[in-house]
């Protein structure tokens, strides 16, 4: 299939060729990326294969020469991912999902906009499998912790085949999809100072809808001293500005004052002076400034509430998603060649032979004719296509079949028992109508379940919440609610 800058690419394939890598140790990688100095990074994905997909878009186009020509997947590297805590603060591995951060007790005690910016990131499944070293290098001044991360001035370990060095994390920031990255060196860890003193910190963003990119996004930290004076402040706003925007002085208007209302309200104004915001398909850039003066304002109040111990936040309930540890080898597939995986696919294993570029959900339903997981938008957004892998939702359009190799994989036709019975999430659908189409319905059901088996009795919004990345177009939202009340109702009885 040609490319060509005026012709949509079919976003249900990768017409795309190129070279697979899957290192298993950080070494490894470090090695292939001396080899192939050029290869495209990923873990989750979400941010890549969109990219890759959407290249032929008008305003997006690239000539395919600028394509990656080779792929390394960093997903069983193991030292990657991690939150450890010691003395001097808090090391992140570049490879821990952004749903760990969402609901880490260590961040939402010490870092909480850290934790807030995950909790807001995009749908549940892109949060599953995106991480935190893919959020900071795509350079996107969209990016949700980005903000949070410079607010606690948080370092960026980086290693290639030469060594380490370590620099701040804003010294990567260049432009829209681009960072300070040498050729042949990997972003490892993000490193946090530990937080000391009467500090509290915010993060608040504005979007179209609940599970998208921000029009504006704000992150604030601030001390407290002991004669009840704001001591210091760091302002950092998203997508009002080619990278991520420190307001230093707005900062400085804080800085050895007390905190009033006139004074938060000047300091929010001078905030949105110091952006540089434009129009585009999310806001217009006059939007972009009146909106930054009410999430800085609102942002240095909460932060000030929760440094003066008047409020405390509200943590995600649920768990982390489990690291992957597949019994798998390093590899290396040329573009024209092609490799036998294996999967265990509704407990039934089976081995396959796909191409780097064939994606999980055209062999699920082409191959295997498992048709429950539904062909939608194809990059992510309306979740048509949930499945488990290896116990955890994802997104079947986002996942490469060769990166899937050795993983237990769960679709709807599995949820069902052995003998035909349907689950009681099943039976809950029906008997609350919770589908009309019924064309996101496999989808719905999926991440309903996961939710269950994490928390088993939740609320409204917290499924809601959950269920922020699964769009149906018969706006059947509110049956759908119920039946998952009814199930957790039913299964607590």
């Amino acid at each position: 299939m040609s490319i060509h800058a005026h012709e949509p690419t079919n976003s249900h394939i990768l017409s795309h060729r190129f070279a697979y890598l899957r290192p298993t140790s950080l070494k490894e990688a470090l090695g292939m990326l001396k080899e192939h100095p050029n290869a495209k990074v990923f873990a989750g994905g979400t941010n890549v294969l969109v990219d890759m997909k959407m290249q032929a878009q008008p305003e997006q186009a690239q000539p395919a020469a600028a394509l990656p020509a080779s792929v390394m997947d960093i997903t069983h590297v193991r030292e990657l991912v991690g939150i450890v805590e010691d003395p001097a603060g808090i090391r992140i591995g570049a490879a821990t999902p952004i749903r760990a951060l969402a609901t880490s007790p260590i961040l939402w005690r010490d870092y909480t906009a850290l934790a807030e910016a995950a909790a807001a990131f995009g749908s549940t499944q892109i949060a599953m499998r995106g991480t935190l070293g893919g959020n900071v290098c795509n350079g996107s001044p969209a990016s949700d912790t980005v903000p949070a991360l410079l607010a606690f001035g948080a370092e960026a370990i980086l290693s290639s085949a030469q060594g380490e060095r370590v620099i701040p994390v804003g010294d990567l920031l260049v432009g829209p999809g681009k960072v300070r990255l040498r050729d042949g060196e990997l972003l490892v860890a993000v490193r946090l100072p530990k937080s000391v003193g009467n500090a509290g910190s915010a993060f608040l963003k504005i979007s179209r809808v609940r599970a998208d990119l921000a029009k504006v996004s704000v992150a604030v930290r601030l001390t407290r001293d002991e004669t009840g004076r704001c001591a210091s402040a760091r302002i950092e706003l998203g997508s009002v500005g080619p990278t991520v925007l420190r307001a230093r002085k707005a900062e400085l208007l804080l800085t050895k004052e007390e905190v009033t209302a006139a004074g938060l309200l000047t300091a929010a104004q001078s905030a949105a002076s110091e952006t540089q915001p434009i129009d585009d398909v999310r806001s217009t850039a006059d939007y972009r400034k009146r909106a930054a003066v009410a999430l800085v304002h609102d942002a240095v109040l909460v932060a000030w509430s929760r440094c003066s111990g008047q409020e405390e936040a509200r943590p995600v309930r649920g768990r982390s998603p489990e690291p992957v540890h597949r019994e798998t080898l390093s590899l290396h597939v040329d573009a024209d060649e092609s490799t036998v995986i294996s999967l265990t696919v509704n407990g039934e294993q089976m081995e396959l032979d796909v191409a780097p570029n064939e994606l999980l959900l055209n062999v699920l339903r082409e191959r295997l004719e498992l048709t429950g997981a539904k062909y939608g938008c194809g990059v992510g957004e309306c979740g048509a296509c949930t499945i488990w892998l290896d116990g955890q939702p994802a997104l079947g359009c986002l996942v490469l079949a060769v990166s899937a190799d050795g993983a237990d994989v769960r679709t709807i036709e599995g949820l069902a028992a052995a003998d035909g019975t349907l689950d009681a999430l099943q039976q809950a659908f029906i008997d609350e109508n919770a589908f009309q189409c019924g064309y996101c319905t496999p989808g719905m059901l999926m991440m309903s379940k996961k939710l269950l088996d994490e928390i088993p009795a939740p609320t409204e919004d917290e499924i809601r919440e959950y269920l922020k990345g699964n769009h149906c177009r018969c706006t059947g939202y509110v049956s759908i609610v119920r039946a998952v009340t009814r199930a957790a109702g039913n299964a607590a009885g």
